[in-house]
């Protein structure tokens, strides 16, 4: 490992396999470890019940704690933090990829319809069989995101399609898909429907830690599927002729990617319900943050999504109001404003 200079100046540390790594990229990721780690602090805090992380050190090393403070730390907070972080990142790493994919700032598996399709079969599946199993939600969830996406791939024409194409075809996808999930919430019986409206909300109310365990394998291996596509949408990102003159197999890499984004999407979907809009505001805040392309970009968005998600959670749990509120509603009282300065500081970056 030495450090080094890329083609535009700036400072990069270039390793013996030819990984070449920006320092800005690496200075922006540890800040944004060191965020996570406290807002996970404060937010453990946070709640009716008076206990937090001193409290769970306390009992570590040996001190007793109540039963409502162990209750609250180990059996309501630490599990919705932890979720609450893994989905964040999964959903932002997810829009991060469709946004190569289709070269569009906005593409997210909201906007596509990845997420309305793993909705409209949950939305489905609970009000035919409302007692269905965790897994058969979760087995529906990521097939309804494939569905749609395999569906746009042979809309839009496979490896010859553009990335506009990609992205107008799961517009018109994502409306029939809301206009079928309207139709469940105004005729389902008035229990189904406040239940599902409840849960479209996006939630962290059910976070358990048997949900976390099984959301873990699929965090790590969104880890593993970052670095390994990280590279091959660098190449995206110029285009899919220029992809193709590039010696990139757009035919199966195109297809491989969305199906990972895809999954991401739905098993974040089925964990927690829909994150609305963190698909695009993460990869524009940690942008923002730091410029950044192929695996760089995709783990500073993941990054950014998770400090999102339990930074919403932890104001909700901690607002003075008594009533609780939706993660996904707080996170678009949070993030849209947050989205907005990040527009309007860029655009005095560029003037000065």
């Amino acid at each position: 490992m030495r450090k080094a200079r890329s083609t535009d100046g700036r400072p990069i540390l270039r390793f013996a396999s030819g990984l070449a790594i920006r320092l800005g990229n690496l200075r922006a990721a540890a800040g944004l470890v060191a965020l996570v780690a406290a807002i996970a602090v404060l937010s453990a805090g946070f709640g009716t019940t008076r206990a937090g992380m001193l409290d769970l050190l306390r009992e570590i090393i040996g001190a007793d704690l109540t039963d409502a403070q162990s209750y609250a730390l180990w059996t309501v907070r630490l599990p919705r933090i932890a979720l609450g972080f893994m989905t964040g990142w999964a959903v932002a790493l997810s829009g991060a990829m469709l946004q190569s994919i289709a070269r569009n700032p906005l593409a997210d598996p909201g906007l596509l319809g990845v997420s309305q399709g793993s909705m409209t079969t949950i939305m489905l599946l609970l009000v035919l069989v409302p007692a269905a199993p965790k897994a058969l939600v979760a087995g529906m969830a990521v097939g309804g995101g494939l569905s749609v996406a395999l569906l746009l791939i042979w809309l839009v024409g496979g490896e010859r399609s553009s990335g506009l194409a990609l992205l107008l075809m799961g517009i018109a996808v994502e409306t029939v898909l809301s206009s079928v999930g309207a139709m469940l919430l105004l005729y389902t019986p008035p229990e189904i429907s406040l239940s599902l409206a409840d849960w479209m909300a996006g939630s962290l109310f059910a976070a358990d830690w048997p949900t976390v365990a099984a959301f873990a394998p699929l965090f790590a291996l969104s880890m593993a599927g970052a670095f390994l596509v990280g590279a091959r949408l660098s190449v995206y990102e110029l285009g899919g002729e220029m992809a193709v003159s590039l010696g990139e197999s757009v035919r199966w890499s195109r297809p491989a990617i969305l199906i990972l984004a895809v999954v991401l999407s739905a098993s974040a979907v089925t964990a927690v319900g829909p994150l609305i809009f963190l698909g695009v505001l993460a990869p524009h805040i940690a942008g923002f943050l730091s410029p950044a392309t192929a695996r760089a970009r995709l783990y500073l968005s993941g990054l950014t999504g998770g400090a999102l998600v339990i930074a919403a959670d932890a104001i909700s749990r901690g607002a003075a109001t008594g009533i609780p509120l939706p993660v996904g509603l707080a996170l678009t009282l949070i993030g849209v404003p947050l989205f907005i300065l990040t527009l309007r500081l860029q655009a005095l970056r560029r003037r000065g």
